[in-house]
């Protein structure tokens, strides 16, 4: 066990500082584990022997559950909801043309069998999220229009697609009953989405209505609930990565206490699976296969690169007069990843006749896709002319904040407005409006989610777009900057209240080492810290020597 532990730790110290190095390059992160992966495995330069493919089916069904899950909860709905019609369509229509497409040229040109064709094509159908965006934001490339929005809908949302083909394949070629196909089609869809909207909707009350005495409880309530909409949902027939999913966007697009600390936690779990996952394939691979089924591999990467996603893309986005470089892009991000590889371990431990070796083809084709296609995403955004400079690749992230232009207002609640007498949490204020402070009858408070704001209540909001809050009575408007005071400046190492800080300046917040602070006049500035002040005339501020 002690043994175990050590190489487990070293695994994930020697990935994450590989991944450190090599990400600044571009080198999609998938590679990097992957290949770590069959350094160690049986072909590899450590020679640790792995074959086992239920346990690897068993860990990365585990595995993709989390992964899924928080690319859901990452999912910023309101950027996604344009574009939501024409990206749901990718994920399954056009999972169903790839795989149809696929599979008709394994049984044409490789000589397949139908059912050994159109289950390849299903196992790779579906494309990979996390390589795509880990590429994206390593080379920092903005894209223009609701590119990004399509491809995280398309490619969060098409795995549970391609798992559903890739089931129902197999079980063709276990000779299922061909009348019970569309009924457990059905039951798997309607299952899967009635599992994560109950759970999700009262995961949402509970936790709105049940406060925990220790906070990290929340993260641990949150992660039972993964767990609990992939597992019930599978228990009553369904998808239960299509639940997951769903749950994660419904959970992490609503208003719940403690959000912020509740996505750090997934992102960080997120990646420690996605380590284990892509390294316990590597480990499962032979390399000295992959020779055997190169020329295969090759062949279904580029009918798949230049034929079938391209159709599949062409005939339903244009539909939506999507412009026509948006669509060849969208084409060319179609990554096979590690959901395609997990999906071929199912068929092998399914116990049908396969007759290709098709983990170790799917393998090759998840490399080839992401070495070839990945490696040139960064060219092909700029050579379409794709590239926003205005705009972030992180907007269409739940964690994603603007910095720029931020606003700070006033407003007073009066006893008819719909807020009043409500907790914040509960208030529908929207997300992107966060109320900084409350003046109530002389006094300041800072608020939290539990906080009831009461009539005459003077809420100091701050955000980028206040239309939203029409409704309210507006008393001022002011401007909002960050300075970042240095060592000499003249209020360093002095409270607030004797920093001579000009009275129509206010010091609304302090960021400190990764905290953020609420002051009050007995605060201490600090050298380093950054000063979030809001007032109407800044001018003096250069005469006060801060910067």
């Amino acid at each position: 066990m002690i043994d175990l532990m050590i190489v487990s730790a070293l695994v994930l110290l020697i990935c994450i500082t590989s991944s450190k190095i090599l990400y600044k390059f571009g080198v999609p992160i998938l590679l990097i584990f992957i290949a770590l992966g069959m350094v160690f495995g049986s072909d590899g330069i450590v020679g640790i022997y792995f074959d086992n493919y239920e346990l690897t089916k068993q860990i990365c069904s585990l595995a993709l559950v989390f992964i899924m899950f928080y690319g859901g909860f990452g999912t910023n709905w309101n950027m996604a909801k344009p574009v939501a019609v024409q990206s749901v369509l990718m994920s399954t229509l056009g999972v169903v043309i790839t795989a149809g497409l696929t599979g008709l040229f394994c049984v044409k040109v490789l000589d397949t069998n139908i059912l050994e064709g159109i289950l390849i094509g299903s196992v790779v159908a579906s494309t990979d999220a996390a390589s795509v965006f880990a590429i994206l934001r390593s080379q920092k490339l903005n894209l223009k229009g609701s590119i990004a929005s399509i491809l995280e809908i398309e490619s969060g949302s098409n795995d549970p697609f391609a798992y559903m083909l890739t089931i129902i394949t197999l079980g063709l070629m276990g000779n299922i009953d061909h009348s019970t196909i569309l009924p457990m089609l059905l039951n798997q869809v309607v299952a899967g989405v009635i599992c994560a909207i109950v759970l999700s909707k009262l995961t949402i009350y509970l936790l709105k209505n049940v406060n925990f005495e220790i906070e990290g409880f929340y993260t641990i309530f949150i992660t039972a609930i993964a767990v609990l909409s992939y597992s019930l949902s599978e228990y009553l027939g369904g998808n239960g990565y299509l639940s997951v999913y769903i749950s994660g966007i419904i959970i992490g697009n609503s208003k719940v206490p403690h959000k912020k600390s509740i996505f750090q936690f997934f992102d960080g779990v997120s990646w420690i699976m996605q380590i284990m996952l892509f390294f316990l394939l590597g480990l499962l691979a032979f390399p000295s296969k992959i020779p055997s089924v190169m020329i295969q591999g090759i062949a279904i990467s580029i009918f798949m690169i230049l034929i079938a996603r391209p159709i599949a893309t062409f005939s339903i986005l244009s539909w939506f007069k999507v412009p026509l470089k948006q669509q060849i892009f969208i084409s060319w991000v179609g990554l096979r990843g590690a959901a395609s590889i997990v999906f071929a371990i199912y068929a092998v431990t399914y116990n049908v006749n396969i007759e290709n070796d098709i983990f170790h083809i799917i393998f090759f084709i998840a490399l080839f896709s992401v070495a070839v296609q990945g490696t040139l995403i960064p060219t092909v955004a700029r050579k379409l002319d794709l590239i926003d400079d205005d705009s972030s690749v992180f907007k269409t992230f739940n964690d994603y904040k603007e910095e720029n232009n931020t606003k700070l207002i006033e407003v007073t609640v009066d006893e008819k407005s719909n807020i009043a007498n409500k907790s914040i949490m509960n208030a529908n204020i929207p997300e992107d409006i966060l109320v900084v402070m409350i003046k109530r009858r002389g006094d300041v408070l800072v608020p939290n989610g539990s906080t009831v704001i009461l009539p005459e209540d003077v809420l100091v909001v701050t955000g980028n777009n206040f239309e939203k809050l029409s409704q309210y009575k507006e008393e001022k408007s002011a401007k909002i900057m960050e300075i970042k005071v240095s060592t000499n400046s003249n209020i360093a190492n002095k409270q607030i209240m004797n920093a001579n800080i000009p009275e129509d300046i206010l010091v609304v917040m302090i960021k400190r080492r990764g905290e953020v602070l609420v002051p009050n006049g007995n605060t201490i500035i600090l050298p380093e810290d950054i000063l979030v002040i809001t007032g109407n005339d800044f001018t003096i501020i250069d005469s006060l020597n801060i910067i």
